[in-house]
């Protein structure tokens, strides 16, 4: 299909392997393109991706993103307007620290693969899901 089109599904499509509620959206050769949503209060699972970057894109809520690559590690604040790269190897987990869902796109390239592609991971928090 040369023009690949995909409306936001009305309901989570997937849950990622960090616990976060997924709505697949379009896809090329190149990349894919996904919505999440973390609920108030959650903190996701930390994990590390094996052949995958991405970037992210906030929407809306409040919390925040912890990446630890090698000998670098960073706490991002997160909401919305923020956005951020997560590239290979690099081990992260996100909270949402507000009262409302933690929303954002992302886009993964190449292509998200499957479910085998996240690893778990130790993190800096008590996943909440």
């Amino acid at each position: 299909m040369p023009f690949p089109t995909q409306p936001l599904p009305a309901l989570p499509t997937v849950t990622a392997p960090d616990g976060s509620d997924v709505r697949v959206l379009a896809s090329g050769r190149r990349g894919s393109m996904a919505h999440f949503t973390l609920a108030p209060g959650a903190v996701a699972r930390a994990v590390v991706h094996r052949s995958v970057k991405e970037i992210w894109y906030f929407l809306a809520g409040q919390g925040r993103m912890w990446r630890a690559r090698e000998d670098e590690e960073r706490f991002t604040s997160l909401h919305g307007g923020v956005s951020l790269t997560i590239p290979v190897s690099t081990r992260f987990q996100y909270r949402n620290d507000g009262p409302v869902p933690l929303v954002a796109v992302a886009v993964t390239m190449p292509p998200w693969p499957g479910p085998d592609e996240a690893e778990p991971v130790e993190g800096p928090w008590t996943p909440q899901l």
